[in-house]
């Protein structure tokens, strides 16, 4: 399927996989520099893909509408308030940290809940999931 859809399916896979589908996006990564595509191309795409996701849950939380959290996310409020509570005095910097599984999406709410600077948490979140894409094209390259 990934052959099928190119980079357009890289993106949307990488996308969907910072929001409502649980799924690995670097197995998406993983599969594009397996087919041969530019890795710095891989990777600006899966970073673009899936930092626009991550500000999807950022928007959640600024918004604020407890039951989409909850319905869509399936975060509670209680974890919510514990990730406030951390990431409170980084602000926008723990955006960096929005990559990893399970807590990133909740790092990503809680920052929109206490409404950081878009530009600034959008920069660190693209930084953040940037770096793990390259992390993954290097483990590809020497294990290929």
């Amino acid at each position: 399927m990934l052959q099928d859809l190119g980079l357009f399916g890289l993106f949307l896979g990488c996308l969907l996989s910072a929001t409502v589908i649980p799924f690995s996006s670097e197995a998406l990564v993983a599969g594009a520099l397996l087919l041969d595509y530019s890795p710095w191309t891989v990777i600006l795409v899966a970073t673009l893909g899936n930092t626009i996701g991550g500000m999807t849950c950022y928007l959640l939380g600024w918004l604020c509408k407890w039951s989409w959290i909850e319905k869509y996310l399936k975060i509670k409020e209680e974890s919510l308030e514990k990730a406030q509570a951390k990431v409170g005095k980084y602000g926008s910097l723990a955006a960096l940290l929005t990559w990893l599984p399970i807590v990133g999406d909740v790092i990503a709410v809680a920052l929109g809940i206490m409404r950081t600077r878009v530009v600034p948490t959008t920069l660190f979140m693209f930084i953040g999931k940037g770096l793990r894409y390259m992390v993954i094209a290097g483990l590809i390259n020497v294990l290929a």
